[in-house]
């Protein structure tokens, strides 16, 4: 590139030096910036540097100076980022199941490019992405990006879905046949990504997970629109993990101990009503499944259903299954 025309890109160039070489630890005087502009190609002088540094914070920059005036130094501040934050996000993609080791480094990696070099090294040392369960569905950034434009198209999907035989080889449901649904929301359920809208198999809202949905296209058909009580949030407090299950009024008595979990479980709003001094009774709604088991008898004699009665005779059934594995 012609050096008048690295000119032009001067103040493009010191803000992103300020970026992505600077921060408190590491601030930058005028010198080592006139430097730093000389390795991109571009000469600048000393009062040339002040007039650009002026110029950026009016347009918003938040740049700070360190020392005193005979050797003032400048940095640049939070930015849009600050550390904890760049920290979180990067963790969220590290912990993700739906997201491959693959994928996850990847992006990681954009998120480093936030802020500056030297916080960027601390963010790669402190994320694990190595040895954690992890999907191994590379395609599913595309199944995401089908999804959204699905939702915000409202047309139907059609997919083929899979699970895992006993040789871990992948094995496609319903004899390889097309699933068909039309989705509502994506929802984010311990670690993993799930599809949840209308299947027209089962006649009603379900979920699929979409590390698992293979070959998605677009129909020409319009999605079932959802009725006006349809809310994603309460659809995932009720599945308990994104399990399908019949869906009754449960009414359950806890241990006054229990009262974190259950508020967790089943959102801030659920209501409490005192049992006596050490239990407290509430009326939720849940879908019966496997899940819910699990999540029940973890607490042992700390939790006891009131009704239905379906639901005590299912529960028995489900521990007389597991005693039965046992012998």
């Amino acid at each position: 590139m012609p050096r008048s025309s690295n000119q032009k890109l001067k103040l493009l160039y010191l803000a992103d030096i300020l970026l992505r070489e600077s921060d408190e630890q590491h601030p930058l005087s005028i010198k080592d910036i006139i430097n730093k502009l000389a390795e991109r190609d571009i000469a600048a002088e000393r009062k040339s540097i002040y007039s650009d540094l002026e110029a950026l914070e009016l347009y918003g920059m938040d740049i700070n100076r360190s020392g005193d005036s005979s050797a003032t130094k400048y940095y640049c501040g939070s930015g849009n980022f600050e550390l904890p934050e760049l920290q979180l996000l990067a963790d969220a993609v590290a912990c993700s199941k739906f997201i491959t080791e693959k994928k996850s480094r990847q992006l990681i990696k954009k998120i480093e490019l936030l802020t500056s070099v030297y916080q960027a090294r601390a963010l790669d040392r402190t994320v694990i992405v190595a040895n954690r369960v992890k999907t191994i569905n590379e395609k599913i950034y595309y199944n995401i990006q089908t999804l959204h434009e699905s939702i915000q198209k409202k047309v139907r999907i059609s997919f083929l879905y899979f699970g895992y035989d006993m040789n871990k080889k992948k094995v496609y449901r319903s004899d390889g046949e097309r699933y068909e649904m039309s989705p509502y929301s994506l929802a984010w359920e311990d670690e993993n990504y799930y599809c949840v809208g209308w299947y027209e198999k089962y006649g009603g809202i379900s979920n699929f997970r979409v590390d698992r949905m293979e070959d998605i296209r677009l129909t020409d058909t319009p999605s079932v629109p959802p009725d006006g009580s349809f809310n994603i949030s309460d659809y995932a407090k009720r599945v308990f993990g994104m399990f399908s299950g019949e869906s009754v009024r449960a009414e359950l008595v806890f241990d006054k101990s229990l009262i974190t979990v259950v508020m967790d479980k089943f959102g801030n709003n659920t209501r409490i009503i005192k049992e006596d001094d050490d239990h407290f009774r509430v009326s939720v709604d849940i879908n019966v499944s496997p899940t819910f088991y699990g999540w029940l008898l973890q607490f042992g004699g700390k939790v006891k259903i009131i009704s239905p009665e379906e639901l005590k005779v299912k529960v028995k059934e489900h521990i007389n299954e597991a005693l039965k594995a046992l012998e």
